[in-house]
């Protein structure tokens, strides 16, 4: 088996909220906690959980946007966690990424043909090859001939967002980051961009990284699946192991919310009360608080990520 083109190697990030002043304890917010993940060449991982679950920290620290606190990171098997900017600068084509609001991401100032070359500059290639280029990604991802001469204000948001693919793609890079992606758009143009990054992840063998809240885009496009909660994962394993043999309560829950019900099978019950403060974190298992399962033990014994019997990877005390 192949190494992975991409692996995070027990990738924490902490914030220091305040310091400790006299009997005052420090307040520190952990944001990422203990992270580790594989992304094999050509595999979509996909990544859910609620909002501030720490999702879209880990994509920051998988991009250089944001240093860990603590762990590694590896990129084709070089350890790049703490590469400075200029040692970056020629591994930055191998590592893009596509973000939620393709508006603020895409400089209205420049024309199109202009923002999808910016990964190319760096590379010392000609104008007519950089502008060949760029020709044919925008084609690629179903921009209309002459928009490249446009400004982003002239398109919609499904077109801002094909123009945000081109440009995280015409550098041809080995490793895709795309978080939230979708969020930001209506649902019917939600299915013409998945269906595109399905299609392209397809014709091009490329690794990507799908963060998401939204479960039916996760399922979509992913061929594995990491369940994150309170800066932890959870659950990992295929999609059928997430999506038709959940093992942890907090996976369970969360597909019961948005999932039609199987005539003869019990429902899940909801998840109950709000999702602890990362810098007051419960004791023990952190869901142990929302936990319908939850037992004495599970606000005392922190669980470890193991596998069960099928082989995908279980953080709890009872799983199913």
């Amino acid at each position: 088996m192949s190494a992975p083109i991409l692996r995070v190697a027990n990738l924490s990030r902490r914030f220091i909220l305040s310091r400790a002043f006299l009997s005052r304890p420090a307040e520190m917010l952990i944001a990422v906690d203990d992270v580790s993940l594989d992304l094999a060449e050509g595999e979509t991982l996909g990544i859910v959980g609620e909002s501030g679950c720490g999702k879209s920290t880990l994509a920051r620290m998988v991009l250089k946007i944001l240093a860990p606190s603590s762990g590694r990171i590896e990129l084709a098997g070089r350890d790049i966690t703490d590469l400075g900017e200029r040692e970056m600068r020629p591994l930055r084509r191998q590592l893009q990424a596509v973000f939620q609001d393709p508006m603020s991401s895409l400089n209205p100032r420049l024309r199109v043909r202009d923002i999808v070359a910016e990964p190319l500059r760096p590379l010392g290639l000609d104008r007519r090859t950089i502008a060949e280029k760029v020709r044919e990604t925008l084609r690629l991802v179903g921009v209309p001939e002459g928009a490249e001469f446009r400004f982003p204000h002239a398109f919609s948001g499904g077109q801002r967002q094909r123009i945000a693919i081109a440009r995280a793609l015409v550098a041809e890079p080995r490793v895709v980051i795309c978080d939230e992606a979708t969020s930001s758009l209506d649902v019917s143009v939600q299915a013409q961009i998945l269906n595109l990054i399905a299609d392209l992840q397809a014709r091009l063998g490329l690794s990507l990284l799908f963060i998401s809240h939204n479960l039916g885009a996760v399922r979509h496009v992913s061929q594995r699946v990491a369940v994150m909660y309170l800066g932890r994962i959870v659950e990992i394993g295929t999609e059928k192991d997430i999506f038709d043999r959940p093992a942890h309560p907090y996976t369970i829950a969360l597909l019961a919310a948005v999932l039609e019900p199987v005539v003869g099978q019990d429902v899940a019950p909801p998840l109950t009360g709000e999702v602890p403060s990362a810098v007051n974190r419960p004791p023990g298992c952190h869901f142990h608080s929302r936990c319908p399962k939850a037992e004495s033990r599970c606000s005392t014994d922190d669980p470890a990520l193991l596998p069960r019997r099928d082989g995908h990877l279980v953080r709890c005390h009872f799983p199913e």
